[in-house]
């Protein structure tokens, strides 16, 4: 494995300890993470929706997500985007979130 796709799955662990507040489902399971990239020294991009536009966790969500990943050993800098395009739908979750919250 190389080191960037090593990186992306530690970046991705990292994710997996955020919860949105209102859902016992940590954001990656949730299908809030849009798209992760890595870039030269290890430069961090992610892209991330919320449940919605009006989430009460708004500012806490990314910020978290930014701390979180920033705190992954070897990553230089984070960059968390916010998007509500394509908007939030219950059929981004995974499988493990469905189960989790009974939609299976």
């Amino acid at each position: 494995m190389n080191d960037e796709a090593e990186l992306k799955e530690q970046v991705v662990m990292a994710l997996k300890g955020v919860y949105d507040p209102e859902i016992p489902v940590d954001v990656y399971e949730l299908g809030l993470i849009y798209d992760i990239k890595i870039f030269p020294v290890n430069n961090v991009y992610i892209l991330m929706t919320l449940t919605s536009p009006s989430c009460p966790s708004a500012g806490e969500i990314p910020s978290e997500i930014e701390a979180k990943v920033r705190a992954v050993p070897g990553v230089n800098d984070v960059s968390v985007e916010l998007t509500f395009d394509p908007p939030y739908s219950t059929e981004l979750m995974s499988e493990v979130a469905k189960l989790e919250l009974g939609f299976m």
